[in-house]
């Protein structure tokens, strides 16, 4: 959190107009994590390393986002940030992988609960539905976002393209050279910019009094490599990705290089064929 609200004022002083967090950044992304899972058991140690995970996801809203939106406030720009949510609806027993929205006045604007967590995550978030797929009409564009492998799901994507949005907003923890290639594709397909933000971490950031350490000491001493970056509705770089360090990444979007490139290409506009193809969403909460 004294993180998160530290990057907000930076950038809240560089005149930022939006701000982008990456995919769980608070509380973590757990990489190398095995929370004591094979299949057909589970461990004591691991259900303790969840429990401390559990702990430290937060609610929304809650007394986080309410901190989180006086430094919002005070930088006065919209701000994406990916957190693990604790639900509040039923028992609060299950996380979800969320990314919540604020305003440039601090509120809480709304959240997308990534509906199709990937490989292992499935142990440890649930999975959100489609009543959370918002796109926010902003005087800067129509801002929207698909958490990490998520924009690898075309109809998700369609859904998203389908409501307009102009700065499509990607946080993720895949730093492989595939996930930018995928970034310029889906900038070209919805002719929109794309803010791609990744974490940088090695295993020296781990608490050293985590129970389940065994895979995560394994690993090289950099997890994650980073790999933010910011794409034009053209699939060029406006920033290229960023490797090996922790740095905020500035660009300018001209919102006109949206109608530049809808000349040729309009995913839902004049190249769609809606007499061929139907898209239908399910917005209904479940």
């Amino acid at each position: 959190m004294d993180k998160a609200i530290k990057l907000i004022d930076t950038a809240g002083k560089q005149e930022a107009n939006l701000i982008v967090f990456p995919e769980a950044f608070i509380p973590a992304y757990p990489r190398g994590m095995r929370f004591g899972a094979v299949v057909g058991s589970r461990s004591d140690s691991g259900r303790n390393d969840f429990l401390r995970y559990a702990e430290n996801a937060i609610t929304v809203p809650g007394p986080e986002t309410d901190q989180l939106g006086v430094a919002v406030k005070k930088a006065g720009a919209y701000t994406v940030i990916g957190v693990i949510e604790r639900d509040q609806e039923t028992s609060g027993g299950t996380l979800y992988c969320t990314a919540i929205f604020f305003g440039p006045d601090g509120k809480l604007l709304g959240k997308h609960r990534k509906m199709k967590p990937t490989g292992s995550e499935r142990l440890i978030w649930g999975e959100g539905d489609g009543s959370t797929l918002p796109v926010f009409d902003t005087p800067y564009g129509k801002i929207g976002s698909l958490i990490c492998w998520e924009n690898y799901m075309p109809l998700a994507r369609a859904a998203m393209y389908d409501k307009g949005i102009q700065i499509y907003i990607a946080p993720t923890a895949d730093s492989r050279d595939t996930w930018f290639a995928s970034m310029q594709h889906i900038a070209i397909e919805g002719r929109c910019f794309v803010l791609s933000c990744n974490q940088y971490s090695t295993k020296y950031m781990y608490e050293e009094d985590l129970l389940e350490t065994e895979e995560n000491q394994k690993m090289s001493d950099e997890i994650t490599r980073g790999g933010s970056c910011i794409v034009n509705p053209l699939g060029e770089f406006l920033v290229k990705p960023v490797f090996g360090k922790e740095e905020i990444l500035y660009a300018l979007l001209d919102l006109d290089d949206i109608t530049r490139g809808h000349y040729d290409f309009d995913v839902v506009g004049h190249y769609r064929r809606k007499d061929v193809f139907k898209l239908i969403v399910n917005e209904e909460k479940q």
